[in-house]
């Protein structure tokens, strides 16, 4: 059996959001275990936002929640960061709507996440097991869960831009460094499409401090790229977030192939809806027999 985990002590950490531009504070406190991850507006009496599927309202230019009107934007780096480090349960106090994007990628979480310290719990893990392949398709653009013995990922890209072009990249629980190879990979804009993000009322906090911008040539940020293939990485960054959403870890083969927030959040949506593509199980491998106990209050099986 697989323990759940949650941090050992309240860490926090400030900035602005993406979109808004507004300065946030951020609060990442321990919970019980079977909490999952728990979002509270302090400005707001501390209203709570469960991060799974069945709150999720924008999927465009970053991964919203919402609930009774309340809104919790830009969510899906610090999910990532406490996917790939196995933390289950949190409080996130947060005192304004959108997320701080610190540098743009997932890595100041994981040095959060780290500072704070993972504690292991009592209760116990429970997996999602794909069972049969499950599907979203757009044009061209593709997402597939296969069965498979552990949380793989593949990914590929398409850009018409010279330094991006095509893109591919595997992560997989066990053989790879989600801190060292993903966590790092910062959000991408291409400077042409500034001025039209702006209009609509998006990237009011963007800068070269927190994204990677490209022009027709190549890129903008005088340090350059942290990897030759830092979009793909971060688009892998942002499946893994957006997949938090289940409520559960992911033991399946995601393949993904010009894809993004919208359709990350089509595949979890229908996966939910297709109760025979999938089971909850006890061990990361799969092998264990069904989970038959009740399901805690955040678990797959309430979400409709």
């Amino acid at each position: 059996m697989a323990n759940q985990h949650t941090l050992a002590t309240p860490v926090s950490v400030s900035g602005i959001g993406l979109h808004t531009g507004v300065k946030v504070n951020l609060r990442l406190c321990p919970a019980p275990g079977n909490t999952g991850i728990l979002f509270r507006r302090t400005d707001l009496e501390g209203f709570a936002i469960e991060a799974l599927s069945r709150n999720v309202a924008r999927v465009s230019y970053a991964t919203s929640l919402m609930k009774k009107g309340v809104l919790i934007s830009t969510t899906e780096h610090l999910l990532s960061a406490l996917a790939g480090l196995d933390v289950d349960n949190v409080l996130v106090e947060i005192d304004n709507l959108e997320l701080p994007i610190l540098d743009g990628s997932a890595r100041p979480f994981v040095e959060l996440i780290t500072q704070a310290g993972i504690r292991r719990q009592r209760a116990n893990r429970s997996f999602v097991k794909i069972l049969r392949p499950v599907e979203v398709i757009d044009g061209t653009r593709r997402i597939v869960v296969y069965p498979a013995d552990t949380f793989h990922v593949t990914y590929r890209i398409v850009f018409p831009h010279p330094l991006i072009g095509a893109q591919s990249i595997e992560f997989a629980t066990g053989s790879s460094d989600y801190a060292a190879e993903i966590a790092p990979a910062r959000t991408f804009g291409f400077l042409e499409e500034l001025e039209m993000l702006r209009r609509n009322g998006l990237i009011r906090g963007g800068s070269l401090e927190n994204a990677v911008v490209l022009d027709r040539i190549g890129v903008v940020n005088p340090e350059g790229l942290r990897f030759p293939d830092e979009f793909c990485r971060h688009k892998l960054l942002d499946l893994i977030g957006d997949f938090a959403l289940l409520g559960r870890p992911l033991i399946g083969h995601v393949v993904a192939e010009r894809a993004g927030h919208a359709m990350h959040a089509q595949l979890v949506s229908r996966l939910l809806r297709e109760k025979n593509s999938w089971r909850l199980v006890s061990s990361p491998e799969g092998a264990a027999k069904p989970v038959s106990q009740p399901a805690p209050a955040f678990a797959l099986s309430e979400v409709p």
